[in-house]
């Protein structure tokens, strides 16, 4: 039976995400091969494929060392260098994994990579985002303008609200901290912020997220907000003349926060 994906835990904040169904699984950016080895013999499965979603080490670093003795699939974007790739995928594709029994479409989500995908599983509601959209934020833009993320993200929200969200990082606290300066009389976003720090406290994680939740709370989803172009105005000194404007300021305004 398809169970819920569970979280490895990786370097300081990186979370590995397992799909698993029986005794297979499904391991999705796995940046160190350490840490899943372990959690396979603890859970006595077998890896069945990788899905990568985009080419950063802390995502790809594991890739080779769990292939080494695997006759295994690797799915990841097209457009992009990832080790061990048999199955490159682009926009509009669809994954069919027999064990586990799963079905995944395939997003194009440029921005923090140029060619970063994202695996959306419909029948379940859950989406894998690597570093495209956080609990609370986005990615960087290490590669991308600001009308590819703000697409990108424009994209993910469109999904169904109840949406499951396992982003790749435990970046929820800093991300709620920053949604809370820019729009401190928020009552969701200081919900939220409260509820995530009493988890913090006891060192549990705050992922998944829901699509609804991201779009309540989410400075980097709510673009469009008149009371968040007025305190990128106030910043910056400037109003957003679009919405991809308003997104440019709040990234601009986190990279320094």
């Amino acid at each position: 039976m398809l169970q819920a994906p569970t979280a490895i835990p990786a370097f300081n904040d990186n979370y590995i995400w397992a799909i698993r169904d029986g005794d297979q699984c499904v391991i999705v950016d796995p940046g160190d091969a350490a840490p899943v080895e372990a959690w396979l013999s603890d859970q006595g499965l077998a890896l069945s494929a990788l899905l990568i979603t985009h080419h950063h080490p802390d995502h790809v670093g594991g890739v080779s060392a769990l292939c080494r003795d695997r006759d295994i699939p690797v799915y990841g974007p097209a457009r992009e260098t990832i080790p061990e790739m048999d199955h490159p995928l682009g926009d509009g594709d669809r994954v069919r994994l027999a064990t586990p029994d799963l079905e995944l479409d395939v997003l194009e989500v440029p921005g923090h990579t140029l060619g970063h995908i994202a695996f959306y599983a419909p029948r379940q509601g859950w989406l894998f985002c690597g570093d495209t959209l956080f609990a609370g934020g986005c990615g960087r833009l290490f590669e991308g303008t600001p009308e590819q993320m703000h697409h990108s993200l424009t994209r993910l929200a469109g999904l169904p609200e109840d949406t499951q969200v396992f982003c790749a990082h435990e970046y929820t606290l800093a991300n709620l901290r920053f949604a809370a300066t820019v729009s401190p009389e928020d009552p969701a976003v200081s919900d939220r912020l409260a509820r995530v720090s009493a988890l913090r406290e006891q060192d549990r994680i705050t992922v998944p997220s829901t699509i609804g939740e991201e779009k309540r709370t989410n400075p980097f989803l709510r673009a469009a907000d008149p009371q968040l172009r007025q305190a990128c105005e106030a910043r910056f000194g400037k109003a957003p003349e679009t919405n991809v404007d308003s997104f440019a300021a709040l990234r601009r305004w986190k990279d320094s926060a």
